[in-house]
C-alpha cells in the first residue's frame, strides 16, 4: 500500500474509532443503568454491578459493528469530499484503486473481528456475565432486599414482598403442583436456611384452585415452608454465550441455524461496504441526499435481520429470507431509478 492508500486508511479507521467509543459509550451507559436498577434492590454493591456490565462489551461491540462500518464510511469520506482530497487524487492521474485498496482491506479485518466476537470471544464474555448475573441473583438476602420483583426460587415456588425497613408487608406466595395456591398476607417474617424457606404470615388469606372448586382460607396467623433447591447450578442455556466449540459439538438443526446465522450478520457487514462502494463512491456521488439514502438502506437492512432472527430456530423459512436481505439491498438503487423514469414518463 501506497501512502494514498495508508492516508485513506487512516481516515476511515479513525472515524470507525469515534463512532466506536460514542455508540459503545451509549449502549454500556444504557445497560449499566437496567442493572443498577434491577440489582440495588438485591443490595448488590456498585463494584460488583461494575465488574458485571464489563462482560457485556464484547457482546454490545458485536451487536454495533454494522453501525459502526455505516457511520465510519459516511463521516470519513464527507470529510474527504468536503476537504476536496477525493478530487485531489483524480487530478494527479490516480484511480479509483487508491480508495478500493484500503476498503477492502477494512472489509477483511472487520470480517475476522465480527468472526472473532461472534465465535469465540463474545461467547466467552457473556457466559461470563450470565454466570456472574446468576450466582449474584442467587445469593439472597431478604433482610436486605427492598424490592422482590417476584423471586423464583424452583420450578414451584414464586414469591414478593415488599421489604420496610426490615419488616415483610404484603407478601405473596404462588405455589404450582397438582394445584395451584395463592397465599397472600399483609405482613410476616420470612425465613431461609439451604433447604427451607419458612414464613410466618399474620392476617391473610389462602386460596386453592382446583380442577372443579376453589378453596378459600382466611387467617390470622399462618405457619408455611417450603423446600428450595439445596444447590442452584448456572447451566449454559443462552444461544448467545455458546461459543463456536459448543455449537459444533451438539451438531443438530439449532446449532447448525445458530452458525448460519452469525455469518449472516458478518456477511451483512460486507454487503453494506460493497453497497457503499459502488453507489457513493464509485459514482462519485457524495450528496447529502446520497448518503441518508445509504444510511435508510442499511439501517433497514439490520432492522429485517434483527426482526426475523428470533423466528429462525421454528421456521427455516426465515434463514433463507436473511440470506436473501443481504442481496436485496443492492436492488433499491435501480428500484428507485425505475420509479424516477416512470414518473417522468
Amino acid at each position: 500500500m501506497n501512502r494514498i492508500n495508508l492516508y485513506i486508511f487512516s481516515q476511515i479507521i479513525k472515524s470507525c474509532i469515534l463512532v466506536f467509543f460514542i455508540f459503545v459509550f451509549i449502549a454500556w451507559v444504557l445497560q449499566i443503568s437496567r442493572l443498577f436498577g434491577v440489582m440495588n434492590h438485591l443490595q448488590i454493591n456498585s463494584y460488583e454491578i461494575f465488574n458485571l456490565s464489563l462482560l457485556i462489551i464484547p457482546n454490545l461491540i458485536n451487536v454495533i459493528l454494522p453501525f459502526l462500518m455505516i457511520f465510519g464510511f459516511v463521516l470519513s469520506f464527507i470529510k474527504l469530499s468536503k476537504d476536496k482530497e477525493i478530487i485531489a487524487i483524480y487530478s494527479t492521474g490516480l484511480s479509483i484503486n487508491e480508495i478500493k485498496k484500503p476498503i477492502t482491506l477494512i472489509i477483511f479485518l472487520s470480517i475476522i473481528l465480527s468472526l472473532f466476537l461472534s465465535f469465540i470471544f463474545s461467547p466467552y464474555a457473556y457466559n461470563m456475565y450470565k454466570k456472574k448475573e446468576f450466582n449474584l441473583r442467587s445469593s439472597i438476602n431478604f433482610d436486605k432486599i427492598d424490592f422482590s420483583n417476584f423471586i423464583k426460587f424452583n420450578e414451584d415456588l414464586t414469591i414478593d414482598f415488599e421489604n420496610h425497613n426490615g419488616e415483610f408487608r404484603n407478601i405473596l406466595i404462588n405455589i404450582t403442583g397438582e394445584n395451584e395456591v395463592i397465599i397472600y398476607s399483609k405482613k410476616g417474617e420470612i425465613n431461609q436456611t439451604t433447604k427451607m424457606l419458612s414464613f410466618k404470615l399474620i392476617d391473610g388469606f389462602k386460596t386453592e384452585i382446583k380442577e372443579n372448586n376453589i378453596e378459600n382460607l382466611k387467617f390470622d396467623t399462618y405457619l408455611a415452608s417450603f423446600p428450595i433447591d439445596e444447590k442452584k447450578i448456572y447451566t449454559k442455556s443462552d444461544p448467545n454465550s455458546l461459543g463456536l466449540y459448543e455449537l459444533l459439538k451438539e451438531n443438530n438443526i439449532k446449532s447448525k441455524v445458530i452458525i448460519l446465522l452469525r455469518l449472516i450478520d458478518s456477511f451483512i457487514i460486507v454487503s453494506l461496504c460493497v453497497f457503499y462502494y459502488i453507489n457513493v463512491i464509485k459514482k462519485n456521488n457524495y450528496s447529502l441526499s446520497n448518503q441518508l439514502f445509504f444510511i435508510a438502506v442499511s439501517i433497514l437492512c439490520l432492522l429485517i435481520d434483527n426482526l426475523l432472527e428470533s423466528y429462525t430456530i421454528e421456521n427455516i423459512v426465515f434463514v433463507l429470507i436473511l440470506l436473501l436481505n443481504i442481496l436485496i439491498i443492492h436492488f433499491f438503487p435501480a428500484i428507485l431509478k425505475l420509479i424516477k423514469i416512470r414518473n417522468e414518463i
